[in-house]
């Protein structure tokens, strides 16, 4: 039985249509994904869940329970913000017991739990520090561990990681994806980031223009998207069209050699990107431009530059997909 059922749910702002219709079953422990561009409906139906916004149509159960109508307090929902929303004003250790004060709870249980969790996110040694005294990163940490030692039953976080520099985001990434397991806490997260989404999900919800497009596990988003929206989206693709079909493969599924094999056909080489374990070929060949994807040990080996002559296989497999276009005459 789903922990979590979004049925039916639909938001308009003013005439606008943000929400149609959305239905999701979410079950016990999953951490789940909403992934889409700026402005799909994906932190709208977040806010709904938490009750910080009400929807149109629709009812949000939890456990079994309608909490469609309840309060935000009284969902047992935790969120954690995008710009971490901490109280300037409180050390990290206040911050973290600032929920806990409403719970009547003596401040020997307050004093523990806070303790425990602040250990839990590894900001033992910041705990008497303020806000401005720590970095980004560790202030998201406070933001987590202010929620968790709540002990909700779902955890919501709105981009939690977006605004913090690479290396440190994908630190902190790794840490929530370990700690929502330690947890087994049912957990969203809102990200336009495909990679982040891919690496820290059970599954993935792509959301488009208030419609979602596809769900399933990052293998299925990935090698198995179900229309051109989503695969465009998630990664990068080549998009070749015959006189019914539009074909979708991506860059890494197309083999490539330097002589002339049966079934390759010959490409020019137009430029190279250098992108770290892998180099990314831009080619132009009978069917157009082309992307794809080597390892730099073919690229340094074949010498392969721009206006270099190689010959590639358009073959489809199993991670290509087809979709069906229209035709027009004339």
């Amino acid at each position: 039985m789903s922990y979590l059922e979004i049925k039916n749910i639909s938001k308009k702002f003013n005439k606008l249509n943000v929400l149609n219709g959305i239905d999701i079953s979410i079950n016990k422990g999953e951490f789940i994904s909403f992934l889409g561009p700026s402005g799909c409906g994906k932190t709208t139906l977040l806010r709904i869940i938490a009750g910080l916004e009400n929807q149109d149509n629709g009812q949000i159960i939890i456990d079994g329970k309608d909490v469609s109508k309840l309060d935000p307090s009284k969902r047992k929902v935790g969120i954690v913000f995008q710009n971490y929303a901490l109280f300037p004003n409180l050390n990290v250790y206040e911050n973290v017991a600032y929920g806990l004060k409403n719970k009547k709870l003596s401040k020997k249980e307050i004093d523990e739990a806070v303790k425990n969790m602040v250990d839990l996110v590894g900001l033992e040694q910041c705990i008497s520090k303020y806000p401005f005294e720590i970095s980004g990163g560790q202030q998201q940490r406070v933001a987590l561990a202010r929620s968790l030692v709540l002990k909700p039953d779902i955890l919501l976080l709105d981009e939690p990681l977006s605004a913090l520099d690479a290396k440190v985001r994908e630190n902190l990434r790794d840490e929530i994806k370990s700690l929502q397991r330690k947890l087994n806490i049912t957990t969203i997260m809102v990200t336009h980031d495909q990679e982040e989404a891919i690496i820290i999900s059970d599954r993935i919800i792509v959301f488009n223009s208030g419609n979602i497009m596809q769900e399933g596990t990052p293998k299925e988003i990935y090698y198995s998207p179900k229309n051109h929206f989503t695969a465009d989206f998630v990664g990068k693709i080549n998009c070749i069209q015959d006189e019914k079909k539009t074909f979708f493969v991506r860059p890494e599924c197309i083999d490539f050699s330097i002589f002339p094999k049966d079934g390759y056909i010959e490409a020019r080489v137009k430029d190279i990107e250098f992108r770290g374990n892998i180099y990314r070929l831009v080619v132009e060949s009978e069917e157009g431009f082309i992307f794809l994807d080597c390892q730099w040990k073919e690229v340094v080996n074949y010498k392969i530059e721009k206006g270099s002559r190689v010959y590639i296989n358009l073959r489809f497999r199993e991670n290509t997909i087809e979709e069906e276009v229209a035709v027009h005459a004339g």
